[in-house]
């Protein structure tokens, strides 16, 4: 092998630069949506097939666009926490093309981090 002069902590080897394979396409989109119970979301689904997901008390809402939400570009997941008087809420976007697997990881954690009150 040839040594390939890399920064600190990085393999010094050709080997080291081999390439990887990524998980590509939107996949399932039922790792997300399962993750949510009747108990406390609503689930719509509109006359174009999106699906909207929110909690019970308005402050967290979930968009599924499988087309793309209208007026976006290829904006496919849309994740929103409302705020408080006291503190701003957050969104997080992604594309039409990103893994399931990723949104529910990103859902999971943001589910995670609520609490009843």
């Amino acid at each position: 092998m040839t040594d390939v002069p890399v920064g600190p902590g990085f393999s010094t080897t050709v080997e080291a630069l081999r390439l990887r394979e990524w998980q590509l396409g939107p996949g399932q989109p039922t790792l997300v949506l399962d993750q949510f119970s009747a108990e406390d979301f609503h689930l719509i689904v509109d006359d174009r097939e999106d699906v909207h997901v929110s909690s019970k008390d308005g402050r967290f809402y979930l968009g599924w666009f499988p087309r793309g939400r209208l007026g976006t570009d290829s904006e496919g997941w849309k994740i929103a926490v409302t705020g408080t008087a006291k503190m701003r809420g957050y969104h997080l976007s992604f594309d039409t093309e990103t893994p399931a697997g990723i949104v529910a990881a990103a859902v999971a954690r943001v589910l995670e981090t609520s609490r009843l009150l």
